[in-house]
């Protein structure tokens, strides 16, 4: 299953509604625990958040509270979020083993 790191910025006014908005993501995550789906959420000091997702079965954007946080996106951001596709080249104790 390929791993896709999503990242883009939010404007600083924004950033606790987007951080809010993705603690929803995981708390419905966490209730449905779909088995098939890896994901983890960085935020950066300069307000860039940075999501690494496995989700081969799509379960994520399935998700209501996912519903509510893309909702809105365009006005939180302060540009559009790129994908693209990563490998991880080294992990000690941070991730899961694959």
């Amino acid at each position: 299953m390929p791993t896709r790191l999503v990242r883009y910025r939010v404007k600083p006014e924004k950033i606790e509604e987007n951080q809010r908005l993705i603690v929803d993501v995981f708390r419905e995550l966490h209730a449905k625990s779909p088995p098939d789906v890896r994901y983890l959420v960085l935020k950066l000091s300069d307000g860039t958040f940075c999501h690494l997702v496995e989700d081969g079965s799509k379960t994520i954007p399935s998700l209501e509270a996912f519903t509510a946080f893309r909702r809105g996106g365009e006005e939180r951001r302060l540009d559009e979020p790129q994908q693209l596709e990563s490998t991880v080249v080294g992990n000690y104790r941070m991730l899961a083993d694959a």
